[in-house]
């Protein structure tokens, strides 16, 4: 045993990789999440659904699980006493510390993770290694395609739940706002496996829970969020921000949406239903602008605007966000689950920039050369 990761030999043609590796009683960096499930009316089931509990330990595969999302997630199954089995390609450290976490509860988390090597896409690898380990719940959290889930359900017939990360990406540009579940989807959508998968679970009449996060922020967000903003504001930069600024959006806290996970485990009122899931209040691309120097404790930032039709960046994005109103109602998982965000939008940014961008760390490099081009022309026209 090296580094204090145990493997685990099974007798199979083709033998899965599993190491068993230190979860946390952590509270998070100081900010424990509260798990309880809560419910403030009762709600007609939809026919066929199963009745599930969350009582007593699972057996839990999370498909993904090393970053971001999985990182939150698979500390809150390990603290409600799941047995968890993180599945990835190995690639990337199974575990890491949070920023700020002590040694001590971070190797208590990690000496209770069970890694899974292997390709998803490796199909047969996949029914083989999951039938011989069989799994009371899947949370699917880096599946794009349905082809992908395909050999899951087949290799786990006997699945209670599968619960899936899906996009709010995927519904149809729309006059009327906020997006509700009920709303109609775009086929044509860069989220388009994302539906088929959740037609696919419909369909085979498994007991699914999707979920259907906005624009997700908070520590070791791997997607240039926040810190696209936190970049700009570090450097005494203007920020270039596309047409009015005044187009509405939303962002939910990474620890939101990993408490939300949580709380449609094993529960009778998420089979075979979809949730948005977000932060409850919106905001516009200039208000995210200020809430981002606000968390960071930086100045109030010089705004730039542009009309992006008149340059031509070619593969380079220049903003973040899809230049448009976007947003959606979290009013059903408010209402059936009792999922009330716990952070609010510059309360959310601040714990990010002091757990992440303020430490020094980042995913990408600042890059600012479409900046350049912007506020170029910018200074030319004024």
């Amino acid at each position: 045993m090296a580094g204090g990761v145990a493997t685990v030999q099974h007798n199979l043609k083709m033998q899965p990789s599993v190491s068993l590796l230190p979860s946390s009683q952590s509270s998070f960096c100081g900010t424990k999440f509260n798990t309880s499930i809560q419910y403030k009316r009762k709600v007609c089931q939809p026919k066929g659904a199963l009745n599930v509990t969350a009582s007593g330990a699972k057996k839990i595969l999370v498909m993904g699980g090393t970053r971001f999302i999985g990182i939150f997630l698979s500390r809150l199954l390990v603290e409600e006493g799941h047995q968890v089995t993180l599945f990835t390609r190995g690639k990337a450290p199974i575990t890491q510390p949070l920023p700020g976490e002590a040694d001590e509860a971070y190797n208590a988390f990690k000496s209770k993770i069970l890694h899974l090597k292997g390709d998803r896409k490796d199909f047969d690898f996949v029914k083989t290694s999951l039938a011989a380990e069989g799994f009371d719940v899947v949370y699917d959290i880096n599946g794009r395609e349905a082809v992908e889930v395909e050999p899951i359900l087949d290799a786990l017939p006997n699945l209670e739940q599968y619960i899936y990360c899906s996009s709010a990406g995927v519904y149809l540009k729309s006059d009327l706002l906020p997006h509700c579940e009920t709303d109609a989807v775009d086929p044509k959508s860069r989220h388009k496996g994302k539906l088929e998968t959740e037609a696919l679970l419909e369909s085979k009449g498994v007991n699914y829970t999707s979920i259907r996060p906005v624009y997700i922020y908070g520590p070791l967000n791997y997607n240039p969020v926040e810190e696209w903003f936190f970049h700009r504001l570090k450097a005494g930069r203007p920020i270039p921000i596309p047409n009015s600024g005044l187009q509405v959006t939303q962002l939910g806290h990474v620890k939101d949406l990993a408490t939300a996970f949580i709380k449609v485990l094993g529960n009778p009122k998420a089979s075979k239903q979809v949730f948005n899931i977000s932060g409850d209040r919106y905001v516009t691309f200039d208000g995210l602008a200020r809430a981002c120097a606000k968390a960071g404790g930086f100045p109030e930032p010089e705004l730039v605007h542009y009309n992006p039709k008149e340059f031509d960046f070619g593969k380079k994005k220049a903003f973040p966000f899809r230049d448009q109103h976007f947003f959606a109602s979290v009013e059903k998982a408010k209402v059936e689950l009792g999922v009330v965000p716990e952070y609010g939008l510059v309360e959310g940014l601040k714990d990010s920039y002091d757990l992440d961008f303020g430490r020094g760390t980042f995913r990408k490099a600042a890059d600012f050369e479409t900046d350049d081009i912007i506020l170029g022309k910018s200074l030319v026209l004024s």
